[in-house]
């Protein structure tokens, strides 16, 4: 008989605890290790009592699991005061007994280094609390002031692992913040082998802006992101960055919109963007780039859908002004709410914040169409790197909500199609890259337009000469000589000379045709008269028959009467008889 295979365990996953904070679940592969000991170390601002307190807050609001936050320098006041300026309720949550915050003093006489050194009082006083509130989170912050008395490394690591193993007999999830040390990732360099999971909080200045970085340095039992992560603090709390989060699961719609110009959507298959794409418009300074953003905005507002134009450049009123010279009149749609404008220098806050509230400002208004003039400012607050991917992760949300987006970015002007790399490097992620380029020629500068890309459709290769006037945008035909495309005056003088040889041509073929017609009508004479002339010899033929068979009949009477009258026999003439063949 073949043996009994002994089957085998499954392997036990590890629990997770979902945090709530925006981003965080998402690098920990699902929340931070449940009834285990989680590390949160950091520099002064960096954020450590922020997430700390975020981390019960959620838990209480989002998975009704009440809260204990143990403060060992913050008062409760203190803490609800600076807690309540970032948008939470805290004393709704307390007054509902799902958070808890519970100042300790710690003096050195109570806590003095001795041979019988131990916890137990903080463990009583925790326990009452839990028992109580029927705690499931706890937050210490910050854990170095529990120990600043202790030096004896061994007793130090031994009440570490006490603490973390109470917790999680007790099957609470802690998290605890600690100061980041010179050499190690806290002051004593003990808490992080102890605890299960480790989280470092950054704040640094990159070029003379604030910039928060977030990294998982360890994790036991889980896999979990191993990279620095953007995040800030703001008024809806803390926000983690995941650049590795973006998914391409979104749905592409086959829908078509307008551009907002008819020729441009012509050029385009003659329908226009894709809903939900992503549209790039680079050129040189002055080409033209926010007239086209407007425009589409403009005609997007005027078919009843919703725009928001994020202007990085220019203020609110400056863009209506500018675009009203050119008949494109943005103060109506605003006054409607289809039209809405943020305008903001980049230098006031960083990267991860400007794309914060672009997110929170669509979600509010729901737009159809978002406008963001031009890309091109935010590498004044971050290198082309960090710039790729806060727009990769623009681009992956707008398409995630069937936004169609349209970014404008500033190119320098070169000589050949080569050289129309954007500065942010992102049009690789573009579905549609429309290119605006000088062409200068006979003294002047003129503008052009070509469509470089187009995911998903045909497009036209021409190039097509802009006019911008008090009539607004417009496209023009371009007319292309043995050398060189001409556009500006050549066009015109170009569009003239043909048209004076279309019209040589067509007097040409006029008098031609008016030749054709006196031929014809006199040939149809001739035929007339010839057609006359012949009924004329028939009927002249006819006659005459007639008369000569009248005079065959005057004859043969004659004959009769006369062989009557003679009494002799019938007869006919000879001529007669020839023609009887008798």
């Amino acid at each position: 008989m073949p043996k009994k295979t002994k089957k085998t365990k499954a392997p036990v996953m590890l629990q997770k605890c979902l945090t709530g904070i925006t981003g965080l679940d998402e690098i920990t592969f699902g929340g931070l290790p449940k009834y285990r000991s989680t590390l949160v170390s950091g520099g002064a601002g960096s954020g450590k009592t922020m997430l700390g307190m975020e981390f019960l807050i959620r838990g209480a609001a989002l998975y009704k699991e009440p809260g204990l936050f143990v403060a060992f320098e913050e008062t409760q006041e203190e803490l609800t005061q600076n807690i309540g300026s970032l948008g939470f309720n805290i004393k709704e949550l307390i007054k509902n007994h799902l958070l808890v915050i519970d100042h300790i003093q710690i003096n050195r006489s109570e806590f003095a280094e001795t041979g019988s050194y131990n916890l137990d009082g903080l463990f009583i006083r925790l326990g009452c609390a839990i028992a109580q509130y029927k705690i499931k989170r706890v937050v210490l912050d910050t854990l170095e002031i529990l120990f600043s008395n202790i030096a004896n490394e061994l007793m130090l690591r031994s009440e570490l692992q006490r603490l973390f193993r109470w917790f999680k007999e007790k099957k609470i999830t802690v998290l605890v913040t600690a100061e980041k040390g010179q050499n190690a990732i806290s002051r004593y360099g003990l808490e992080e082998y102890v605890a299960d999971c480790v989280i470092l909080l950054d704040n640094r200045m990159d070029d003379q802006v604030s910039t928060r970085r977030l990294r998982i340095a360890k994790y036991r039992g889980s896999s979990h992101g191993a990279n620095e992560y953007p995040f800030i603090i703001n008024e809806g709390g803390f926000t983690v960055t995941a650049i590795t989060s973006i998914t391409l699961n979104y749905k592409a719609s086959t829908k078509r919109i307008s551009s907002g110009l008819k020729q441009l959507d012509t050029m385009l298959d003659g329908k226009g963007f894709y809903e939900g794409s992503s549209i790039l418009i680079s050129g040189p300074a002055g080409i033209g780039k926010s007239s086209f953003a407007a425009t589409f905005a403009y005609n997007s507002c005027k078919e009843g859908k919703k725009a928001y134009y994020f202007a990085f450049e220019e203020s609110v009123e400056q863009i209506v002004r500018n675009m009203k010279s050119i008949g494109i009149h943005l103060e109506p749609l605003i006054k409607k709410d289809l039209l809405r404008f943020h305008a903001i220098n980049p230098n006031s806050a960083g990267l991860e914040a400007h794309m914060h509230d672009i997110q929170k400002l669509v979600n509010e208004f729901n737009p159809s169409v978002v406008i963001i003039d031009p890309v091109t400012n935010l590498k004044t607050i971050g290198n082309i790197n960090q710039v790729q991917d806060v727009l990769a992760l623009l681009v992956s949300y707008f398409k995630s909500k069937k936004i169609t987006v349209m970014f404008t970015s500033l190119v320098t002007e070169q000589k050949g199609i080569e050289y129309t790399k954007t500065n942010e490097g992102i049009s690789s992620s573009m579905d549609v890259w429309i290119y605006l380029q000088y062409i200068n020629s006979d003294g002047e500068r003129n503008r052009a337009i070509s469509i470089l890309k187009s995911r998903g459709m045909a497009h036209s290769n021409q190039l097509r000469e802009i006019i911008i006037s008090k009539n607004g945008v417009r496209l023009e035909e371009v007319y292309v000589g043995t050398e060189k495309v001409l556009t500006g005056s050549a066009r015109l003088i170009q569009a003239t000379k043909l048209e004076i040889e279309n019209s040589d041509k067509e007097s040409d073929i006029k008098y031609k045709e008016r030749q054709i017609q006196i031929r014809h009508k006199k040939l149809e004479a001739e035929i007339a008269a010839l057609h006359e002339m012949l009924e004329g010899a028939k009927d002249e033929i006819t006659s005459l028959n007639q008369q000569k068979e009248r005079t065959y009949n005057l004859i043969a009477e004659s004959r009769a009467k006369i062989s009557k009258i003679r009494m002799a026999d019938s007869t006919k003439p000879k001529s007669e008889k020839n023609k009887s063949g008798k």
